[in-house]
């Protein structure tokens, strides 16, 4: 398939599925939508699929989906990570596909300290003990088993959210290592060159790597053995990369002390068996849910749509675009 340019406005986009308001708002400003209200392909008569040029998405959509476009060029992805999108298939197809880094990461990052002092400080319990009147009745909140003093912070997964994190935990007077596939040379903490290994250094483990076949499941019991009785752990990144059943295991028989936890294997579903546990904080996947920061994201899927129709570079596309040239349009 070879894509060719042509003005914005003659361009029609798929939203495909559920998507910030926002940014639809933004699409519809720039092209022609077109709204489909589940991500299910089946709402789109077969004599509009010829008209679709662009997609929009946030979250999944299936290869079929993407080959039953015949005149789809490419993908707008609202969110960094894009494993619901499988972009090496879009190549195969000359579909070009985007993601919004870089303008969610520091909300992210904010998030991700913040999720950290509810889980390591029990800020959640102890505002509930204090909204309950149990301060006056019973006395002060019980001091918490843990602090950040003193502590060492792994990151798996030392990229661009994963390294504002450790500038963040750094102002804290925390030590940092970090695993990832390589080791970066342009900071100075300690790497490991395996995740167990790294759980075993460290008191907390902070999962910000992407999802997809490579981390599938990377957190396992051995790891978190490795992490210990004293470890808490912490997700920011996907559910899927934690093996979810092993966790909770963890946390029921003290192989690790506490979990916080954004992000869930089976979104928005999250186990009874992990909500039963005092010994987590669950939260609904929100880390980079601000309006403002939202609309950033929903700017940006617009703006790599309409770079792409203006035939100039795509501000963000993903590795696999890239590589297979296509970070813009070919003219026709």
């Amino acid at each position: 398939m070879s894509a060719r340019v042509s003005p914005s406005n003659d361009a029609t986009v798929l939203v495909f599925g559920p998507y910030n308001g926002d940014g639809v708002t933004e699409l519809e400003r720039r092209f022609t939508v077109r709204k489909l209200r589940e991500r299910d392909l089946a709402e789109l008569p077969e004599g509009e699929r010829a008209s679709i040029r662009a997609v929009a998405v946030a979250g999944h959509i299936p290869n079929a989906a993407i080959d039953a476009l015949p005149n789809l060029e490419v993908i707008g992805h609202f969110g960094v990570g894009y494993d619901g999108v499988d972009a090496a298939h879009a190549a195969s197809r000359g579909v070009a596909v985007t993601n919004t880094p870089d303008v969610l990461t520091d909300e992210v990052a904010d998030t991700t300290l913040g999720l950290l002092l509810m889980t390591v400080r029990e800020l959640g319990q102890a505002e509930a003990y204090a909204r309950a009147g149990r301060w006056q009745a019973e006395g002060p909140y019980p001091l918490t088993r843990f602090s950040l003093r003193g502590k060492t912070v792994g990151i798996m997964g030392l990229g661009r959210i994963g390294l504002a994190i450790a500038k963040r935990l750094e102002a804290f007077g925390l030590a940092i290592a970090y695993h990832n596939r390589s080791r970066r040379s342009d900071v100075s903490y300690a790497y490991h060159d395996t995740l167990e290994g790294l759980a075993k250094a460290v008191d907390i483990l902070v999962v910000a790597a992407p999802g997809g076949a490579s981390t599938d499941k990377a957190v396992n019991a051995g790891i978190l053995r490795a992490l210990g009785p004293d470890g808490i752990f912490i997700n920011i990144g996907r559910g899927s990369t934690v093996d979810e059943p092993a966790l909770i295991d963890a946390l029921r028989d003290g192989t690790i002390a506490r979990a916080g936890l954004d992000v869930f294997a089976d979104e928005p579903r999250i186990p009874a068996d992990l909500l039963a546990l005092p010994n987590v904080v669950v939260l609904p996947h929100v880390a980079s849910a601000s309006r403002d920061t939202r609309r950033a994201m929903g700017n940006l899927v617009a703006d790599n749509l309409s770079a792409w129709f203006a035939g100039e570079p795509l501000p963000t596309p993903v590795p696999e675009s890239e590589a297979a040239g296509l970070s813009r349009a070919k003219v026709s």
